[in-house]
């Protein structure tokens, strides 16, 4: 038998050395689209969106401004109006990103303030005093059934 390998010249054919035939021609690449792009998720997504810059009217005037920054602007000027959802979220991200930390204490509590507060616990503890019905299946609860006899 003949070694084709050895007939055409003295190229052997084994680990990393292909056949003649079978090697890429010079300037010619193995993947020609190249490698495919890294899967999104969602935080790119969002991340592109909020950076995406739109049109919009401040005053008089026309300006671009990212998305994000259009929220923050929402966000801002709703919770200045009074909504407290918007005043709750903004509280929790300046606490949050600003490490923004209130001390009562520090701040000092005005009269109002700690009616307030006061009102509240009262409140609570007037609560916490009525023994609930519907947790004990409409029975009051008078502690374990097993201490009585003792």
């Amino acid at each position: 038998m003949i070694d084709k390998s050895k007939a055409s010249g003295d190229y052997e054919v084994g680990w990393g050395k292909p056949p003649q035939h079978s090697r890429f021609k010079k300037g010619q690449s193995g993947s020609p689209n190249g490698r495919p792009p890294k899967a999104r998720n969602l935080k790119t997504d969002l991340v592109a969106e909020l950076g995406a810059r739109i049109r919009v009217r401040e005053g008089d005037r026309e300006v671009s401004i990212s998305k994000q920054e259009a929220f923050i602007k929402t966000l801002v000027a709703r919770a200045l109006k009074g909504d407290a959802r918007a005043s709750s979220l903004l509280v929790g991200l300046m606490a949050k990103l600003l490490d923004v930390e209130v001390d009562l204490a520090e701040r000092g509590v005005d009269a109002s303030e700690k009616a307030i507060i006061d009102a509240y616990v009262a409140r609570r503890f007037a609560e916490a005093a009525i023994p609930s019905k519907s947790a004990s299946g409409g029975r009051a609860d008078f502690g374990d059934p097993d201490d009585a006899g003792d």
